[in-house]
């Protein structure tokens, strides 16, 4: 077994944990003195397995957030297995959603089109995901977004989509 990796690279760990600044909803980092908004599971202590079924009930809960985060820590679990660039376009697709309640078009259209292609490129039913749906429904929310049809924003109208 090779030795655990350290720094941003490295396999979550009990000495590589997240700082514990307070956050809003959203995720943004707010003011250190500030109530933190933002209360989300250890994913590091869930499998990849657990943390990907979290994220499918936290998108379908509007948490974009916590999906984001729950994929982006079964992508780094998953290293090396051949579904990592799987969990890494779904943790893309949630930041995608997150910067388009943030208000931010430009980040919403190129993470929705990365998570897309990556994907996309996955056999139908790759983990339960519907991947050519899934993959097709994150290029038309990046064209309506592109075409002034789905506005970024807090009240930005939207379904998170089936995964």
């Amino acid at each position: 077994m090779p030795k655990e990796a350290t720094g941003k690279t490295g396999v979550p760990s009990q000495t590589r944990r997240k700082p514990e600044r307070p956050r809003d909803e959203l995720g943004r980092p707010l003011p250190w003195e500030a109530e933190n908004l933002l209360h989300l599971p250890d994913f590091d202590s869930r499998s990849v397995e657990e943390n990907h079924e979290l994220a499918r009930t936290l998108l379908g809960e509007r948490n974009v957030f916590g999906a984001h985060e729950a994929w982006e820590t079964a992508w780094k679990q998953s290293r090396g297995t051949g579904d990592e660039e799987l969990f890494k376009g779904l943790s893309q697709m949630g930041a995608g959603y997150v910067h388009l309640l943030r208000g931010n078009a430009h980040g919403t259209i190129t993470l929705l089109r990365r998570a897309s292609g990556r994907i996309g490129s996955y056999p139908e039913g790759r983990h339960g995901v519907r991947t050519v749906e899934l993959a097709a429904r994150l290029e038309a929310d990046a064209a309506a977004v592109e075409s002034g049809e789905l506005r970024p924003g807090p009240e930005a109208t939207f379904e998170p989509p089936a995964v």
